[in-house]
């Protein structure tokens, strides 16, 4: 059976299916990208995948520039480098190549391009993003190499303030990618481990957005969808890595989950993004690490809703069948369970509680998260 191939729009456009990166020069130019810049990170640069990206747009007529200098946990120094070489270069737009990292900062770049005031002008905090200029922000076509953050369909960027050792939220409605090109085949390369741990942020992403109290049936019924992908795929692509049925279902799910999480995030996200930024943790590894406590915690308000959905996902036993699931999956995939066994070590968990509740994903847990039993739920989280 061949995998599914479509173009389809979310609003972007998005070019999903097998062999698609081909179509990277027509991409650019239905974006109105002349010279662009692609921006990825240190570890693919290298890489056949980048290389061949690089020759198809030299190959159009675009040029191959490249900017790799892009950290696991993408910063606001890795933004000015990038906004250097951008406007050194004469650019017009960016192709942001790569995982949630490159993916998030190729964005930014192209949000800043034109900007005069400090990325963090523009965090994701009432309406701050309309102190950008909208003649200041550049077009990107977006080429996810990973299926998990869904950065492909988003229109915020996550960034990391390393003076505050803070990770802050840019949006702006025209950072969503002008296009997109899902291609599986991109992501058979990828290791183990980096399958599985974007994988589970996909997961975390379905699930967090499914239990948020919020009202938004569609996002609803993506998240719930979502998860069922992940739940057949996620052990197929990490246990078979050319399996590119497995490969297009988790880069389908990324999409959604990216998509379902408008509705809101929660616990998860809020005590995974102060962790990330404190001990550089992998983001999808520090969700799987800390999901089953969370869940547990959440258990009084999510109950009927977990039951509902362990129906829908053929797992028995309810709300414990479906905790049961989740850490099977987990372990079964090789990602550790609790931040100790990630190896977070002598955390300081006043500041990470104080940091988790300045997170905006706080807004979307089921059960309200304080002062009073933050601290408690990190704690719960080792």
């Amino acid at each position: 059976m061949n995998a599914p191939r479509a173009n389809f729009s979310y609003p972007t456009a998005i070019r999903f299916g097998a062999g698609r990166i081909a179509e990277l020069g027509e991409a650019c130019a239905a974006a109105g990208i002349k010279r662009p810049l692609l921006v990825t990170d240190r570890g693919l640069a290298a890489l056949p995948v980048t290389t061949r990206a690089l020759e198809i747009m030299e190959a159009a007529g675009l040029g191959r520039a490249v900017f790799a200098e892009v950290n696991a946990n993408p910063t606001g120094a890795n933004l000015d480098a990038g906004l250097r070489v951008y406007r050194e270069g004469g650019h017009d737009g960016v192709v942001a190549f790569g995982g949630g990292s490159a993916l998030d900062l190729g964005k930014a770049v192209a949000f800043m391009a034109g900007q005069d005031r400090p990325v963090w002008d523009f965090e994701d905090i009432g309406d701050w993003w309309t102190r950008a200029k909208p003649e200041g922000i550049a077009p990107n076509v977006a080429v996810p190499t990973t299926a998990g953050t869904g950065s492909e369909v988003g229109r915020a960027s996550v960034l990391t303030n390393e003076e505050a050792l803070e990770k802050k939220i840019i949006f702006h409605p025209k950072i969503l990618p002008a296009v997109v090109i899902a291609d599986p085949e991109l992501t058979v390369g990828m290791p183990r481990m980096i399958t599985a741990g974007t994988g589970m942020d996909a997961f975390a992403h379905c699930l967090e957005a499914y239990c948020s109290p919020h009202f938004h049936p569609m996002s609803q019924g993506i998240a719930l969808e979502g998860m069922r992908l992940v739940k057949t795929a996620l052990p197929r692509a990490v246990a078979e890595p050319t399996d590119i049925l497995a490969r297009a279902d988790m880069m389908a799910a990324a999409m959604m989950g990216a998509v379902a999480f408008q509705k809101g995030l929660g616990a998860i996200h809020a005590i995974s993004h102060p962790v990330g930024a404190h001990h550089h943790t992998h983001h999808g590894m520090t969700n799987a690490a800390v999901m089953g406590a969370v869940l547990a915690f959440n258990r009084p308000a999510v109950e009927a809703k977990i039951e509902a959905a362990a129906a829908y996902l053929g797992i028995g036993g309810g709300f414990h069948g479906f905790a049961a699931f989740v850490d099977g999956l987990i372990s079964g995939i090789g990602l550790p369970i609790g931040l100790t066994a990630l190896g977070v070590k002598d955390p300081d968990l006043d500041r990470l509680a104080a940091d988790a509740l300045r997170d905006p994903s706080c807004g979307g847990n089921p059960v309200p998260l304080t002062t009073d039993n933050m601290r408690p739920l990190i704690e719960s989280c080792l």
